[in-house]
């Protein structure tokens, strides 16, 4: 799934390479608490679905490459000691990605791809704090399955056990 994603004005650009590790629904209360943080941000768009839940498209580090724009990118933590980020697009406050301290992999989030484009999500993660009733028309792991962690440590060892950092220009306040 190779290809280029944007912020909604097209500032920022982010290039993909080759398909990514999963494509999963998260139900934790922290991403719907961030995910409502900002979508409250001027002109964001909405990041969390009708169930609760937030879609996240995982990719290796070393296969997103931020092509323009790469100066725009500000972080968000719930709070100072959160071992996760979330970072935006300053220039119009597009959610672009989730990224856990030390991680080895982005949590693009699926609103960046064109709805027809969007890689469907294969499980729920989470849902032990699922808002809403879900359907079984996929995996619902009540928390972090092992099937999601054998594909994360997968691409780990595929990277060489590299963890390559994502410089960003500081904070938004969301």
């Amino acid at each position: 799934m190779t290809g280029t994603l944007s912020c909604s004005c097209g500032e920022v650009r982010i290039d993909v390479a080759r398909a990514p590790i999963l494509s999963a629904e998260c139900h934790c209360d922290s991403c719907r608490a961030a995910g409502a943080r900002l979508e409250a941000l001027p002109g964001a768009p909405r990041v969390r679905l009708d169930n609760g839940g937030t879609h996240f498209v995982l990719y290796r580090k070393d296969r997103v490459r931020f092509a323009t724009g790469g100066e725009r990118l500000r972080e968000f933590r719930l709070t100072p000691k959160s071992k996760t980020r979330r970072v935006a697009a300053a220039c119009c406050n597009t959610p672009l990605f989730l990224e856990f301290q030390g991680g080895h992999w982005l949590s693009l989030y699926a609103g960046l791809w064109p709805e027809a484009a969007r890689p469907a999500p294969e499980m729920r993660t989470m849902t032990s704090n699922a808002v809403a009733p879900l359907p079984d028309d996929m995996p619902n792991a009540r928390h972090q399955s092992p099937g999601f962690m054998a594909k994360l440590l997968g691409a780990w060892i595929a990277m060489g056990f590299r963890s390559p950092k994502i410089e960003v220009g500081g904070q938004i306040d969301a």
